[in-house]
């Protein structure tokens, strides 16, 4: 769910990774996951999973690819290599995006989980970020808003995804969202879904726009629990690779 307001947050316990869990069951798991990484690849996160009789699965769909903000006219998608499991990309353009940012967003075509328990594990331990490199040189930091959360069973799944399609294209026409990912609810109806901004004010002015709001009233009376977390990706210097920090407060990015 797009979100980046502060709602009244409901915490989910967070359950240990084995609780549910025999060595079979995770092993069986992790290798549907794995099964699953190819074929989701040419979906569209704002589509329903169709679990109807007349398309069965021979497996659990685990996760969908990321779906990253079309670059602004006249810059190009595609990284080198290509990746294997290429992500979706969005229908509206970003209005702009820095040297740094573009940098994320190429790194960011490889971005995936790295098991099947992203729902419920910490958020820097769900992902490749050690695999995601950037260029010596860059030196920044992205605001990042994970979405945690357990649906109503009797909720109207059509209508939130609808209003969720909406504020995310009306996010990335007013600049700033540069890549946003969900899951697929694990057996207890938990979820996760992440968006990574070019600065904490982008996410924030996110806030008043009117799609968001529409899907925010929706996102509350969908939920039985739900928390947000804040974190922040950080790029030194001199370095490769990135890391995963809660956020503690300041602005992030510019």
């Amino acid at each position: 769910m797009l979100l980046v307001a502060r709602p009244s947050e409901t915490f989910i316990d967070r359950p240990t990774l084995d609780a549910g869990y025999s060595a079979r069951q995770a092993a069986e798991a992790s290798a549907s996951f794995d099964a699953q990484n190819h074929s989701n690849s040419h979906r569209d996160p704002h589509d329903l999973p169709d679990f109807s009789d007349s398309n069965p699965h021979t497996s659990p769909v685990l996760f969908l690819p990321p779906l990253l903000s079309s670059l602004p006219h006249g810059l190009s998608h595609t990284p080198a290599p290509s990746p294997d499991q290429p992500p979706l990309t969005t229908e509206t353009h970003l209005p702009n995006i820095d040297p740094a940012s573009l940098s994320l967003h190429k790194a960011l075509h490889y971005f995936s989980p790295v098991n099947p328990y992203y729902a419920t594990q910490l958020y820097a331990e769900s992902f490749n970020w050690d695999s995601l490199k950037l260029p010596e040189d860059d030196e920044r930091e992205w605001y990042v808003v994970a979405f945690r959360s357990r649906r109503r069973p009797e909720s109207d799944s059509g209508s939130l995804y609808e209003a969720d399609r909406r504020a995310h294209e009306e996010a990335v026409q007013n600049g700033g969202l540069i890549m946003y990912w969900y899951g697929i609810p694990d057996s207890e109806g938990n979820n996760l879904a992440t968006c990574i901004w070019q600065s904490r004010r982008h996410a924030i002015a996110a806030n008043s726009r009117p799609n968001h709001i529409v899907a925010a009233r929706l996102a509350a009376a969908s939920f039985e629990a739900y928390v947000l977390e804040r974190h922040v990706i950080r790029k030194v210097k001199g370095e490769t690779g990135i890391t995963v920090e809660p956020y503690t407060g300041g602005d992030v990015g510019w």
